[in-house]
Formats: structure tokens, sequence, C-alpha cells
């Protein structure tokens, strides 16, 4: 994630912000910029007074098209901005998700929806930033990228993955009740967009692993996809992870099936070129790590996992003197990073040129 900047004072903003705090300009986020503009009193970047600048000195850069904010500003808390001659009144994100909680939902299923809603926006702008390619509904009906976001509320969700759809208890934004199933389930780590980088990790499988030459390299890492789920699962939970399974995967969880493998391998990915992206933008590693900066092929891969490794020691030891467990409690073994490897060959490939 970037370090982002109000434009017309210049204060920092966290990508969460609808308004800077220091000028008290509304402002909103704009995609395609991957930066924040200022909104006006309508929602529009139209109706910026025109005096409303940053540096004078500066020089112009191109204007950008009209905007206006998304339609789920109250509803989902979204501070991003959507092209005023666009096809609809909603983000890039938020007309990914097909099902939310009614108006008749509970205030907490609500605040879930937001906070659920705020964790794909960061996952959205990871995909971008990576020249992930994201085929929604409407360009795909059957296979196409859509979000349900349900409230288990009164009756049971489960958090998973069919054809494009990627479905989300929004429980799992309640901390205690999901610090309760990490605990219980004996994960080192869980969160919203956890689930979500693992969940869109089997929506990429297909797309860029399912068919083609990188079929057989997927099935000589990962093995045969096509195993019995129900089998596995039904083995996973009654035995529990192989002894030693630490040496051939990221995490236990990814024991189960060659399916579940790839996409805690690929969440994984994601986690390391975000927050590498993060540090770099604050000073704390290399400018080189950004995830708009070449790094393809293996030589890129190496030099992603050189950063990357006494990063993630530091953030742990940073935890540790603030009395929390490790950031990243995870050990990265050579077969590990060669399942990544391809991961990064495949996300290098699907980039337009």
């Amino acid at each position: 994630m970037r370090d982002f900047a109000c434009p017309n004072c210049g204060q920092r903003l966290a990508f969460e912000n609808s308004r800077c705090l220091s000028c008290a300009h509304d402002i909103g986020f704009d995609l395609a910029s991957r930066s924040f503009l200022i909104v006006g009193p309508d929602g529009s970047t139209a109706s910026v007074d025109p005096a409303v600048s940053q540096d004078p000195l500066a020089v112009a850069a191109p204007p950008l098209p009209e905007s206006r904010r998304c339609a789920n500003v109250h509803i989902a808390g979204c501070n991003w901005l959507v092209a005023a001659d666009g096809p609809g009144p909603l983000c890039r994100s938020c007309s990914l998700t097909r099902t939310r909680p009614g108006a008749s939902a509970s205030f907490q299923a609500h605040s879930q929806f937001a906070a659920a809603e705020a964790a794909k926006r960061r996952l959205v702008v990871e995909l971008v930033e990576l020249g992930l390619p994201i085929t929604d509904r409407i360009a795909d009906p059957d296979r196409g990228l859509v979000f349900d976001l349900l409230s288990s509320e009164h009756e049971p969700v489960i958090t998973g993955h069919a054809d494009g759809v990627i479905t989300l208890d929004l429980a799992e934004g309640d901390d205690v009740h999901r610090e309760q199933l990490r605990v219980s389930m004996d994960e080192p780590y869980r969160t919203l967009l956890g689930h979500f980088r693992h969940e869109t990790g089997h929506y990429y499988f297909f797309v860029l692993a399912e068919t083609g030459p990188a079929r057989s390299e997927f099935e000589r890492l990962f093995g045969d996809p096509d195993t019995d789920y129900q089998a596995a699962l039904d083995r996973h939970y009654s035995q529990g992870a192989p002894a030693g399974w630490e040496q051939d995967y990221v995490s236990s969880y990814a024991t189960m099936h060659p399916a579940e493998d790839w996409a805690e391998t690929f969440a994984h990915y994601l986690h390391i070129r975000d927050t590498l992206d993060t540090a770099a933008a604050f000073g704390i590693a290399p400018a080189g790590a950004t995830a708009d900066h070449p790094l393809a092929g293996d030589a890129g891969f190496d030099r992603i996992i050189e950063l990357w490794l006494p990063l993630a020691w530091s953030l742990n030891m940073i935890n540790r003197s603030m009395g929390h467990s490790d950031l990243y409690p995870f050990v990265l073994a050579p077969h590990v990073l060669d399942k990544m490897r391809l991961v990064h060959r495949l996300v290098a490939v699907a980039v337009p040129a």
C-alpha cells in the first residue's frame, strides 16, 4: 500500500480516509491513479473550487476525468470514486459484491459488512497493482469474480469459493468470533483480508493455472487438483496435518488438498507483496520492493524473498517488543518457495503487455 497525501495541503492520509483532518477537505480515492482527489460539496470532483490546489509552483498534472463518490459511501463507508460517465453508481470494488445484508439486518451485520468491504478494497487495489485481471460477472456470467457477503445471524454461512463466487461469513468481521475460531482451529493467522486473499486464490487458479502449460507445472508442485475434495476434507479434520508438513507447506491447512495448498500459497504471496510495498512506501524497505517496480522472472522473485525475510524477522521482533505474537508466524521452506515462485511466474504472465 502506498503512502498517500492530501492533494490540497500535503497531509499524510490513510487508505481509509474520506476527509483530510488537517485542511478538512473531503477526499476520495481514485483507483485509476491510485491517489486521492478532493471532492466537492455535491460529492463530485467536478464541483471543486479551482482555487483549491497543491503547491502553486508545481507542474500541473493532466486533468483526471470527472468522478463522484461511490454510492456505498454510507452503507459500506466506501471512500472510493466512480467515473461520472461510468456504467453504474458503484466503485470497482463495491460493484463486485452481489449479495449483502438487507435493510432489515441488524446494526452488527451492517457494521461487519462495512469492515468486510474495507478489507476487500485493499484486496482489489493489490490485484490492480499486480496487474491481475479482474473479470466480473457481467463479462463472464458463469465464472466471473463476485462476492456474496452474508450474515450468519440467523442461518449458517460457509466461507468459501465456487466457480468465481466468493462467500464470506460476515461474522469474521467480529474480533471475538474470529479469534475464537483462530484458536479453536489452531491457526496462527486469521483476518478478513487473509480470507479474501485465500478465496481469491481459488478464483485465480482457473484464471492462471487450470489449463495450458501451467497445469503440468502446477501438478508437479501441488498435486492433482481434481483429487476428491470431500475425502481430503474429511481426512484433514479427522487426522490433521501429516508429521513434518512444515517442510512442504506454508500452513497446516495447505496440506488438506492441492487446491487449498495453491490458495494458501497465493494468499501468502499477496501478503508478502503488499507488506513489502507498504514498507517501501514508508522507507523501511528499499524502493525497488514496490508492486509497480519490475520484479519479473526468477531473479525478481529471488529479490522479493531477499527483501522479505529480514523484514519479516524485524516485524516479528517489533511485535514481540510490544508483547504481541509474531506478525508473520510462518516458515518459508525451500519447497514452499518453489510453489510461491510458480505463483510469481503466473502472475507476471497474466499482466497485460
